[in-house]
């Protein structure tokens, strides 16, 4: 509390205080967690409350009408406004569905499976043509590499790419990503292809696992804690593992590029930036390099943890159900990176919305909203804002430590022997606590 400040104020204590206080929580939860018997955390798990009952019938219908919203929002990317403040295609990609649609889906569940322009386009030629896709999918081979490579399409286009918020080029490349998502839907399937190769279905359906809502195939809504969902989760293949890896690493990436250190790293001036487009090579070698480091990192830990408790799974198999111990960090620290920009982002889009093509209409009487950049500046919001975010990621980290022992004990029946298979990751999780901490303290370009 005593360190709450934005880059713009001096900050009140050392900063080695304030990530050694975000350490400390993560390191107390596991302690505490490891003499907490795994029988008493799954009875906690499985309870449910019972909320309502609501059928599949309307899905279709949600779908076709998001395929409307987001022809229309293509169409203003081509003919609207050029300014990406102005023009809701840009507003709604960036802020509404990559941080708005990400926290949803962290605390409502997988909204997503009724709001993608897919489905219900999808239903439709399925009715009109009369065909079935239940024999279609993918080779087994090809696991979630296809989603894996379509993230890191997407992210180097976010992170790197001279100008993802230019409405015209954005609608080419939303455009012909939905045209090319479809077509491969209608090769392999549209579940086998959303399940393991359209990024955005299986990014959001991993982040959902974690949210306060679970609806069973009955269409009963229930209430449930963070996570309880993976208390009987398979493990995951290898090219999911590193989906998610790649999911936290990008996000922490795009965090670590705006930093003093990084930008010194290859001897860049943080007051006199070149530009996107003379930083692409040191910015295209710094997103594949996170990625392989964390990774490594991950992989030893698994293998430490293994060794240590004398496990007798293989590696394949206990990455594949560690690993979601990484969700509840990756959505924390989206959710904490992106919060100022979802705050003032969020009130243009709702302008920009009322007003599409810049013909002076206002659609939902928000077109003459004023815009408060206030909420996010000056210090009585740096107070509550960086306390938000630190809470976030601190308390995505003891959610992830909670994970990782759950999943453990599933592993290692003997209470000693799952705390030594989550020591390794533990101490993982610990050291990322103080680089998430860390990119929120140090000063930044940009």
């Amino acid at each position: 509390m005593a360190h709450a400040s934005d880059r713009g104020h001096v900050l009140l204590l050392p900063t080695s205080y304030y990530l050694a206080g975000g350490a400390f929580a993560v390191a107390a939860s596991f302690l505490v967690l490891s003499l907490v018997s795994p029988q008493a955390l799954g009875r906690l798990w499985r309870a449910r409350f019972l909320l309502f009952r609501f059928p599949d019938t309307a899905r279709a219908v949600v779908s076709l009408l998001s395929f409307a919203v987001f022809g229309a929002l293509i169409a203003a990317g081509f003919w609207g406004s050029r300014d990406p403040l102005s023009n809701p295609l840009p507003l709604a990609i960036w802020t509404l569905l990559w941080t708005g649609m990400t926290l949803a889906q962290g605390v409502f569940g997988n909204l997503w499976s009724w709001l993608n322009p897919w489905y219900g386009p999808w239903r439709l030629v399925i009715w009109l043509t009369g065909t079935s896709d239940d024999r279609k999918c993918m080779p087994p081979w090809l696991g979630y590499w296809p989603a894996f490579l379509f993230f890191l399409g997407f992210a180097w286009f976010e992170l790197i790419y001279p100008a993802p918020d230019d409405p015209s080029k954005l609608a080419i490349v939303a455009g012909g990503y939905w045209l090319l998502s479809f077509m491969l839907m209608l090769v392999f399937g549209y579940d086998c292809w959303s399940s393991r190769g359209e990024f955005l279905s299986v990014f959001f359906s991993m982040l959902a696992r974690f949210s306060l809502l679970e609806r069973d195939a009955a269409g009963r809504l229930s209430l449930c804690w963070p996570g309880a969902k993976l208390l009987d989760a398979s493990p995951l293949l290898l090219s999911a593992a590193a989906f998610l890896l790649l999911a936290l690493s990008s996000v922490s990436f795009d965090g670590l590029m705006r930093t003093f250190f990084w930008l010194g790293l290859y001897g860049v001036n943080p007051l006199e930036l070149p530009g996107r487009t003379a930083m692409m090579g040191m910015g295209s070698t710094g997103l594949v390099a996170t990625f392989l480091l964390l990774a490594l990192l991950f992989a030893v830990a698994i293998l430490l943890g293994r060794r240590l408790a004398r496990n007798r799974f293989s590696f394949v198999q206990l990455a594949g159900l560690l690993v979601w111990s990484i969700v509840p960090i990756a959505l924390a620290y989206h959710i904490a990176h992106y919060l100022t920009d979802f705050l003032v982002n969020g009130q243009y889009a709702l302008v920009a919305l009322s007003d599409p093509l810049a013909r002076g209409w206002n659609l939902f009487g928000t077109a003459h909203m004023p815009v408060t950049a206030g909420i996010a500046a000056g210090a009585d919001a740096a107070w509550w804002l960086w306390n938000v975010q630190a809470a976030l990621i601190v308390g995505g980290h003891i959610l992830a430590v909670l994970v990782a022992h759950v999943t453990a004990s599933r592993l290692a029946p003997v209470t000693s022997q799952a705390a030594l298979l989550q020591v390794p990751l533990t101490a993982l999780m610990v050291a990322y606590t103080l680089f998430g901490l860390w990119l929120l303290a140090t000063p930044t370009a940009g």
